[in-house]
């Protein structure tokens, strides 16, 4: 269990250590480490731990660590290696954030009125969006060298895309409230499911 919880802090710390513009944008990387690389937990589980992650209290990427660290942990058998696994990855994903902290901190009482600061951060926006993406492609879709195809655990039927689709036109159409949509799609996904 040891050195599974060190390759779980390792793998945490990295991606919390080179991770821009929060939660959303690390989802991608946490599922090429813990489905892809290790095979920790399925793309189905990893489905519904960012599920559960987008509509619990907190920033999305700490929630997501905190159940992927259980899930991992709890594979040793019982409660108590599952708490260990959630603790060890929360902290090593927060860790990096808190050194980076103070050396940033340092960093912009020095240099926040120069131009060259002003470009990085605006070259990182795109970086940021672009993960983003990504995460949500991964969501939607098995991208492989040897083709394209739909994950249908996350998509099964037509009505999964309609709930999608009014989901995507009643927030960029309508301007409706994120949380209305999640409570939403939660209740419709009860019903029909």
């Amino acid at each position: 269990m040891i050195p599974t919880l060190l390759q779980l802090f390792w793998t945490f710390f990295l991606i919390g250590l080179f991770n821009f513009g929060g939660g959303g944008a690390m989802i991608s990387l946490i599922q090429s480490k813990v489905v892809t690389e290790f095979g920790w937990i399925s793309q189905g589980q990893f489905t519904d731990i960012v599920a559960i992650s987008q509509t619990t209290p907190g920033p999305i990427g700490i929630n997501c660590a905190t159940y992927v660290g259980y899930e991992v942990g709890s594979g040793f058998g019982g409660l108590l290696p599952g708490i260990a696994g959630s603790a060890t990855a929360t902290f090593a994903l927060v860790l990096p954030s808190f050194i980076i902290f103070w050396g940033i901190v340092a960093l912009y009482n020095k240099y926040h009125g120069t131009p060259l600061f002003g470009n990085v951060m605006g070259g990182l926006r795109p970086v940021v969006a672009g993960l983003i993406g990504a995460a949500a492609l991964i969501l939607m879709f098995n991208l492989g060298f040897d083709g394209v195809e739909i994950l249908r655990e996350n998509f099964p039927d037509w009505t999964s895309w309609a709930i999608l689709a009014a989901s995507v036109a009643a927030s960029l159409l309508f301007k409706v409230n994120p949380i209305l949509l999640i409570l939403a799609g939660g209740l419709l996904g009860f019903i029909i499911y």
